[in-house]
């Protein structure tokens, strides 16, 4: 399951990042590692953005960014 496919109140695990390159860097600069915490705090109708809270901070992920971070 991806990111993406969470549910709002849901915590998640993150499992693995699959994006490549300079997408990759930009997740991880923002916190988001393997084995980290994820809080879905809303979803915007549309999907995007994806709103979350990882270690103590509110961050806005991209539905395209969101889709490259497996959880479990």
């Amino acid at each position: 399951m991806t990111l993406r496919e969470a549910s709002v109140g849901q915590t998640v695990k993150v499992q693995r990042l699959t994006g490549t390159g300079p997408v990759k860097r930009r997740i991880m600069d923002m916190g988001i590692t393997k084995g980290i915490d994820i809080y879905v705090r809303k979803v915007a109708p549309l999907g995007d953005p994806v709103e979350v809270t990882v270690r103590g901070y509110e961050l806005s992920l991209r539905k395209a960014d969101a889709a490259m971070i497996e959880v479990g």
